[in-house]
């Protein structure tokens, strides 16, 4: 493990002057995006997220050119996959599309070198996906789970307490993010207190598209110096005294003998999933029946609905916008010829809103009748493994709302990420009335 911290402590000072366009806001086409002609539409623009202005973009494309060629983007050339069935047609055909680390990793875009420096089993193909995979796998289940819903509910109670009344406080940082980042450093089996450790890292990683957020080349390696170092410790130490935590089931499963790099990509992804995409749904959540105020006075009057507004509040946020794959053969799909080496994106945010698989999916209804149909958790062997335990989350935070609050108000619009990755709100500005 020292050696590789050496490794990346080098990589840091060799990347002081790493630039890269990637760490640039460029500004999205200002045209309509129904009078860009076709073959130059982008959508992979961070900013479209920011700005709320992808929806347009791939409204026109599931219409137009479901299955498109984008043959210049400052990520290089890519296909877009943008309606529902075709999503997960590509998504569960990983002989075709993989997912490889060795090919590209999973994101259209990233930090510098990050699918070599923080390989994960996301960026993996069967078998070696599966064995990782089935490591943690016994972390999420339904036993598990029923031991962390009460901790999550007393977690949940004593951080709703502690909120000031008829105040406009941030409840991505005094909610969201709190709620998970206690939740992680449990799974993951470390201190309370290296919580906020835990949480800088996450975002320093997945924040790393976002010109606001994202850290230069040096900071990027020594972020990943620092995780070794502290998981480094922790891994040595579970290998003699093992516990209940996911780094224990890593220690002692088929993942035994990884290396460096793929205990501290694990950690990442174990660290983006388990706090990211979730304070996400929870704040896309308050979001959701703030602009949808029929369907709060429906909660309100009726909480059991909690049940199915829950997926349907991930459903509608879409915390994970895309993963990417890439072509390991020509492949001919929806009569487009994709050669061997083409990166292809699914859209997941647009496949949660096609009009083909949704009814109403731009509005937010929290009594649908199938509210889990949605493409929010992926599809196919990288369906997310964490899905039950990020629905238990929301759903107990809102069964615990609802029994202390009238109603929470959005006071002022939300700070969204610019990426083409995360849907992230990282501000939402909001008021409880006493």
């Amino acid at each position: 493990m020292s050696e590789n911290v050496e490794h990346l402590k080098s990589r840091a000072s060799e990347a002081n002057n790493w630039k890269s366009s990637r760490r640039l806001r460029i500004p999205p086409d200002e045209r309509d995006p129904m009078e860009i002609p076709i073959a130059e539409l982008n959508v992979a623009n961070p900013e479209l997220f920011r700005t709320q202005r992808s929806y347009d973009y791939f409204t026109r494309l599931r219409n137009e050119a479901p299955v498109h060629y984008c043959p210049d983007s400052q990520y290089g050339p890519y296909w877009s996959i943008t309606r529902y069935e075709d999503i997960m047609a590509v998504d569960k055909n990983h002989q075709v599309f993989s997912s490889s680390f060795e090919f590209g990793g999973v994101t259209i875009t990233g930090t510098p070198s990050s699918s070599n420096e923080i390989p994960n089993f996301i960026s993996m193909d069967p078998p070696e996906h599966h064995d990782q995979r089935k490591a943690v796998a016994p972390g999420m289940a339904p036993r598990r789970l029923a031991v962390l819903e009460k901790l999550i509910r007393e977690r949940a109670g004593a951080i709703l307490d502690g909120l000031p009344r008829n105040e406009t406080f941030d409840w991505v940082a005094d909610v969201s993010v709190e709620l998970t980042g206690r939740m992680i450093a449990t799974l993951l089996g470390v201190p309370q207190e290296d919580r906020h450790k835990l949480v800088a890292w996450s975002n320093a990683i997945s924040n790393a598209d976002d010109p606001n957020y994202a850290l230069s080349g040096a900071d990027f390696y020594r972020t990943l110096a620092e995780m070794n170092e502290y998981f480094g410790t922790i891994w040595q130490d579970r290998k003699k005294n093992p516990g209940d935590d996911l780094i224990t089931m890593l220690a002692h499963g088929p993942t035994r003998d990884m290396d460096a790099k793929q205990l501290v990509g694990n950690m990442v992804l174990l660290m983006v999933g388990g706090n990211d995409t979730t304070r996400n749904s929870i704040s896309g959540s308050v979001l959701a029946l703030n602009q949808f105020s029929d369907q709060y006075d429906k909660l309100r009057a009726n909480p059991s609905l909690v049940g199915t507004m829950v997926p349907e509040a991930i459903r509608w946020q879409t915390p994970l916008i895309s993963m990417r794959r890439t072509a390991v053969c020509d492949f001919e799909f929806r009569d487009q010829q994709i050669h061997k080496g083409d990166m292809v994106v699914m859209w997941y945010l647009s496949g949660n809103r096609d009009e083909r698989a949704i009814e109403q999916p731009n509005e937010f209804v929290i009594d649908r009748e199938r509210p889990r149909e949605h493409l929010s958790f992926g599809y196919g062997v990288h369906r997310c493994l964490g899905n039950r335990l990020a629905e238990m989350q929301l759903r107990v935070m809102w069964e615990e709302i609802l029994k202390r609050f009238d109603r929470v108000e959005v006071v002022d619009e939300p700070t969204r990420a610019s990426s083409t990755v995360f849907h992230a709100i990282q501000e939402l500005p909001v008021r409880i009335p006493a």
